[in-house]
């Protein structure tokens, strides 16, 4: 398993809490809180096109 640094879970009222991390070698990971060995990853870039994508509204079908 990669040294994965994960930030603080965000949490939405009455749902799952999802935690972001990173290594030392370009990657971003993706998992629910408490199960952190089962993540998805990506690069950096992939990750910030992503945030950048829900911050401007292209996942709000999804809510």
């Amino acid at each position: 398993m990669p040294n994965i640094t994960w930030e603080e879970p965000y949490c939405g009222e009455g749902s799952a809490c999802f935690r972001i991390g990173t290594d030392a070698t370009g990657n971003a990971y993706i998992a629910v809180s408490g199960a952190e060995e089962h993540y998805v990853t990506d690069t950096h870039d992939a990750l910030r096109a992503l945030i950048r994508d829900i911050k401007a509204g292209k996942a709000d079908h999804l809510l």
